[in-house]
């Protein structure tokens, strides 16, 4: 998939200048890995998948396993780094030193690129976890460790995925492609950022409304994201694929 022009003004809702209408291209990701969902049937219904590094869930043959599932049904595989907290499952924001942030993203990437070298693919995309997502919207710091994390592991020619901000600026001045992301299942601020989790109404759980609201975004983004961490994970992703299916997008992976 193209990456995303970040050079042009947007709209007041977020849409890409030129945004395509109904028949063309969107990805629809989901974070696998994780230990608290369905992966295989997850990997049925998307076309990109987030694998956890180990460093907020997984390990090296969960991580194999689910690059393999992947490869069998030619689903994308990106890397899902996150700070060092199982503990708080990655949600918790962490003051990493720079140097110590940079060597753990690279390290996860290249577990991650091992398991699926190992399973016949590659990692195609970044795509930061939980509080670290959201800490490198806003933090140039923490944002270029990432970078320059994934790019020691030698992948900073392949694209970063995520919302607007610092991390994906610092890819598309360095010369990387930068996907765009939204989430159905999640409320958003006036600004565009996503309304904190422990908020009444911050997460949605009507698989309808979440299915209506992925046509809404897939105009405005490269990809749509469904959550994997709930029992309803897979039956929202059915329901988001069916709707955009229905609405004349085509969906391929990152």
């Amino acid at each position: 998939m193209a990456a995303t022009d970040l050079s042009g003004p947007f709209d007041g809702e977020g849409a890409r200048p030129g945004a395509p209408g109904p028949a063309a291209v969107v990805d629809l990701n989901a974070d696998l890995g994780e230990e608290v969902t369905d992966d295989e049937a997850l990997l049925d219904v998307v076309t990109s998948a987030n694998v956890a590094c180990g460093f907020h869930a997984g390990s090296p043959a969960i991580m194999r396993a689910v690059c393999e599932g992947a490869a069998a049904r030619g689903v994308s595989v990106g890397a899902q780094v996150s700070y060092a907290d199982r503990e708080h499952f990655g949600r918790r924001a962490l003051d990493v030193p720079y140097a110590v942030l940079r060597a753990q993203v690279a390290e996860q990437v290249t577990a991650l690129a091992d398991a699926a070298a190992q399973a016949g693919t590659v990692v195609a995309y970044l795509k930061p976890h939980g509080a670290l997502y959201h800490r490198t919207r806003t933090d140039p710091e923490q944002a270029d460790a990432v970078w320059s994390g994934w790019e020691d592991a030698g992948h900073g020619a392949r694209p970063v995925l995520g919302m607007r901000g610092e991390l994906l600026d610092l890819a598309a001045a360095r010369g990387a492609g930068v996907l765009l992301e939204g989430f159905p299942d999640r409320a958003y601020t006036p600004d565009g950022s996503l309304v904190d989790r422990s908020l009444p109404g911050a997460v949605l759980t009507d698989g309808d409304e979440i299915a209506r609201r992925a046509v809404a975004l897939a105009a405005t983004v490269d990809s749509v994201c469904v959550h994997g961490d709930h029992p309803g994970a897979v039956a929202h992703a059915r329901a988001v694929r069916a709707a955009l299916e229905g609405s004349g997008w085509t969906l391929r992976g990152l």
